[in-house]
C-alpha cells in the first residue's frame, strides 16, 4: 500500500495564491454553469425551446527522492530520482517510457530520472530582445520586461528554423502574473502604474531563438535574433471571422470593432500546419472590473474591483466605463512567429470561452480542425471544422489565404451519452457492469461563418452572439457538462482524440449535476482522460465514440482506472492538464493542482499494444509549480516550470522556493530541457 505524502497546499492541489492570481479564485466563487441543460431563460433573447436533436450512436511505496536537480547553470546530477520497486509485467515497457519512473516527491527542484540531465533554457527577465537590459528584479520597468522573457510561461513550441543548423524557434505563453512574488513589498491595495505597467509587459507571448549544444544537448537562447519577439497586454491585434466589427465588439477606443489591445491569460495553445501557433485566453474575465451583466457573470466577471486593480491605470478594464471591452478577450490567438511584422490575429469563429487549448489536425481534403475546451467547472468542449482548403507553398498570398483559414467554417459543442443504465453510475468511480465508462457522442452545431457573412444554429441566438457567448449557446443545445476540460490532442499514429479533464470538487455537491458516465466520480478531485473517436475516422464527422482512457488518483484507490494495465504497475497520477505526443504514440500528461501530496509532475501513457494504459513518472516540479507546455521531441524534453514558490505566504521577501537559481535569488519561471546523458533517444 502507497503512503501519501503530507498535502501541503489547499483544497484543489493548489496553493489559495494561485487560485487568487491565475483564475481569480474562480473555485470559490459560484459556478457560472447554472443551466439545467437543455438551457431554457432569459439572458441574451426571450427564452425559446430548441429543437431536438439527433441523439447520436457511436458505434510502489513513496519514496521521496534523495537528492535535488542542479541549479541553474551547473550540469545536474541525476536528480535524485528513484524507480519504483513494484512488479512489472514482462519485457522492458512500451518504446519511448523505457525510463526509471521517478518516484512522487516534494523536492524543491526539478526531478528526472536516473540517467537524464537537465538544463534551464530561459528564466523570466531575461532579455531577447535588441537593447534590452538584464534583469534586475529590485528596478523593474515596463520598458525593460517588454524586451525581456515574460512570467509564468505555459504553452511552447519548439520550431524548425531553416538554414540554421543546430537552432529551433521556442514559442511561450506567458500566462499571468503573481505581483506578491514579482515585486519587493508589493501593496496589493495600492499598486504603483509602474508595477501594473510591468504586469501588462509581462504577459502575452514570447519568441526566442534557441540552440543546441550538440556535445550536451542543452538549449540557450540566442539573444537580438532578428525572429525574437514579445507580444504584451498592450500589442495591437486584429479580431477577425464573422464577429469582427460586431456592436458587441466596439468600443469608445475601436468603433470599428476589429482592433484591441493585447492578450491575457494564455494558457495552452497549438501548432498549425502551415506554421503558425495558436494561444488560448483562458481565465480573461479576472481582469474586468464591475461587471453587472447576466452575460458577465456566465463568463465569471465579478461586480466590483479586481485583484490587480489595472482598472484604475486603463478605462478599458473598467466595464462599467467600457463594457464591450471584456467581449474582445476569450479567444484563440493566432501568431505567426516566421514574421516579426506580422499582426497577431484574435479567431472569433472559434468561440469566446476560457479556451484552455487549440489543437489543430487537417481533413482527408485539407481542412482544419480545431479542438478547443473551456476550463470550467461543468463546462463544454469544442471543435471547428474549417470550409477552406491549407494551401502549399511559401509566398506571400498562400501565407495569407492560410492565415484565414480559422474564420470560415461551423463551430460545433460536443453532447456525450453513456451506455451504462444510469443506475450503475452511482458516482464513486465504480465501472459499470459492461467493464467501461464509454458511450456516443455528437457534435451539435452553433453557428457557420462563411464569406459572406455568418449563420446561426441556435434558436433565440443571432450568429454574432453564438460567437460572443459561445457559453450560451452550449447552454441553450443541451452540451455536455464536463469536468474541466482542458488541453485536447489528437493522436498523430491513430486520430483519437485524448481530452484532459483535471478535476471538479463541485460534481455530484448541492444542486450542481451529479456524476454521469463522462463524468462518473461525484467531488471529482483527480480529475481524469477521455479518449474520443471519430466516426470512420474523420475528424470532420459529427458522431463519434467515446470512453475514459485514464480515471486518475492513487492507483490503490478502487475508483481509479489506467486502461486495463495493472495498477499495481503504474505511477500515481492527478489532475491531468496538458497533454501531448512524442514520436512513438505515447501521450504525455502534465499535471496542475497535484491531490496525492506529491509536486506537480509530467507522465507517459502508452495509448495502444499490449502495453496500453502503463503510465510512467518522468519527472516533478519545484515548490509551488505547475507542469506545463510539454514538448516530447524525439531526444529532448521540454516543460514549462510556471509559477514555482507559489505557496500561501510566500513573498519575495519569504520565497518558498529557491529554485531555480539557488538560495538569495528571486523565485524564477523557466524554461526547462531534459535529455538523456548518452544522447540516445527519449525512452528506448
Amino acid at each position: 500500500m502507497r503512503k501519501l505524502l503530507p498535502i501541503i497546499s489547499h483544497s484543489g492541489g493548489r496553493s489559495a495564491m494561485t487560485c487568487r492570481f491565475r483564475c481569480g479564485d474562480a473555485c470559490f466563487h459560484e459556478v457560472p454553469n447554472t443551466s439545467a441543460n437543455p438551457y431554457v431563460g432569459d439572458v441574451i433573447a426571450a427564452a425559446v425551446g430548441r429543437r431536438s436533436l439527433m441523439r447520436a450512436a457511436a458505434v510502489v511505496t513513496v519514496a521521496a527522492a534523495a537528492g535535488t536537480a542542479g541549479l541553474a547553470g551547473a550540469e545536474p546530477a541525476a536528480a535524485g530520482a528513484q524507480p519504483y520497486a513494484k512488479p512489472k509485467p514482462g519485457g522492458q515497457g512500451a518504446r519511448g517510457l523505457r525510463f526509471g519512473a521517478v518516484a512522487p516527491n516534494t523536492v524543491d527542484a526539478v526531478v528526472v530520472p536516473d540517467g537524464y540531465a537537465q538544463n534551464v533554457v530561459i528564466r523570466w527577465g531575461e532579455p531577447i530582445l535588441r537593447g534590452a537590459p538584464a534583469f534586475d528584479p529590485d528596478n523593474q520597468t515596463a520598458a525593460a520586461q517588454a524586451g525581456q522573457f515574460g512570467y509564468n510561461n505555459d504553452f511552447l513550441a519548439l520550431l524548425p528554423l531553416p538554414g540554421e543548423r543546430g537552432r529551433q524557434l521556442l514559442v511561450a505563453n506567458h500566462e499571468y502574473t503573481d505581483e506578491i512574488l514579482m515585486f519587493r513589498g508589493y501593496d496589493a491595495e495600492r499598486p504603483t502604474r509602474e508595477q501594473v505597467e510591468v504586469a501588462w509587459a509581462a504577459h502575452g507571448l514570447s519568441a526566442v531563438v534557441v540552440e543546441e549544444d550538440r556535445g550536451t544537448g542543452r538549449l540557450t537562447p540566442v539573444p537580438r535574433h532578428h525572429l525574437n519577439r514579445r507580444v504584451t497586454a498592450t500589442t495591437g491585434f486584429r479580431l477577425t471571422g464573422p464577429a469582427a466589427g460586431s456592436p458587441l465588439l466596439r468600443t469608445s477606443a475601436d468603433p470599428t470593432g476589429t482592433k484591441v489591445l493585447g492578450t491575457l491569460n494564455n494558457c495552452s495553445g497549438g501548432t498549425t500546419p502551415w506554421g503558425t501557433t495558436l494561444h488560448g485566453e483562458e481565465n480573461f474575465n479576472q481582469y474586468f472590473a464591475n461587471g453587472s451583466r447576466p452575460t458577465d457573470k456566465r463568463y465569471g466577471v465579478g461586480t466590483g474591483a479586481t485583484e490587480r486593480k489595472w482598472e484604475r491605470f486603463d478605462k478599458r478594464f473598467d466595464l462599467a466605463q467600457e463594457p464591450n471591452e471584456v467581449h474582445r478577450f476569450g479567444y484563440v490567438v493566432e501568431f505567426d512567429p516566421y514574421d516579426p511584422d506580422s499582426t497577431p490575429r484574435k479567431h472569433t469563429a472559434l468561440g469566446r470561452f476560457k479556451h484552455e487549448a487549440a489543437t489543430v489536425r487537417l481533413t482527408a481534403d485539407g481542412r482544419p480542425v480545431v479542438y478547443s475546451g473551456d476550463d470550467e467547472r461543468f463546462d463544454y468542449f469544442y471543435k471547428f471544422v474549417g470550409s477552406k482548403r491549407m494551401r502549399h507553398g511559401t509566398g506571400r498570398a498562400v501565407r495569407e489565404h492560410n492565415l484565414s483559414l480559422l474564420d470560415e467554417g461551423t463551430l460545433y459543442v460536443a453532447r456525450l451519452t453513456g451506455d451504462s443504465p444510469a443506475v450503475e453510475i452511482d458516482g464513486s468511480g465504480k465501472l459499470p457492469a459492461d467493464g467501461e465508462f464509454d458511450g456516443g457522442g455528437q457534435w451539435i452545431p452553433l453557428a457557420t461563418a462563411t464569406a459572406d457573412g455568418a449563420v446561426s444554429h441556435v434558436e433565440g441566438m443571432s450568429a454574432d452572439e453564438v460567437f460572443v457567448f459561445t457559453r450560451l449557446a452550449g447552454d441553450k443545445v443541451g452540451a455536455t457538462k464536463m469536468d474541466r476540460p482542458e488541453d485536447i490532442q489528437p493522436s498523430p499514429h491513430t486520430g483519437k482524440v485524448y481530452v484532459a479533464l483535471t478535476n471538479n470538487g463541485n460534481r455530484g455537491v448541492g444542486a450542481n449535476a451529479k456524476a454521469d458516465e463522462a463524468n462518473p466520480r461525484n467531488a471529482n478531485k483527480h480529475g481524469h482522460v477521455l479518449e474520443l473517436t471519430e466516426r470512420h475516422n474523420r475528424p470532420e464527422s459529427t458522431e463519434f465514440a467515446w470512453s475514459l482512457f485514464l480515471v486518475a488518483g492513487d492507483p490503490d484507490d478502487p475508483a481509479t482506472y489506467f486502461a486495463g494495465f495493472p495498477k499495481d504497475a503504474v505511477s500515481p497520477i492527478s489532475c491531468p492538464d496538458n497533454v501531448a505526443f512524442d514520436p512513438h504514440g505515447n501521450l504525455w500528461i502534465s499535471t496542475d493542482g497535484n491531490q496525492l501530496g506529491s509536486h506537480d509532475g509530467l507522465f507517459g501513457v502508452a495509448t495502444c499494444g499490449e502495453r496500453r494504459g502503463e503510465l510512467k513518472q518522468f519527472l516533478t516540479v519545484p515548490t509551488g509549480a505547475e507542469t506545463c507546455g510539454p514538448v516530447i521531441q524525439r531526444r529532448r524534453v521540454l516543460v514549462a516550470v510556471q509559477h514555482p514558490g507559489e505557496i500561501d505566504g510566500a513573498s519575495v521577501e519569504k520565497p518558498a522556493s529557491t529554485w531555480p537559481d539557488g538560495p538569495g535569488k528571486i523565485t524564477r519561471p523557466a524554461v526547462v530541457a531534459v535529455w538523456r546523458r548518452d544522447g540516445r533517444d527519449i525512452g528506448v
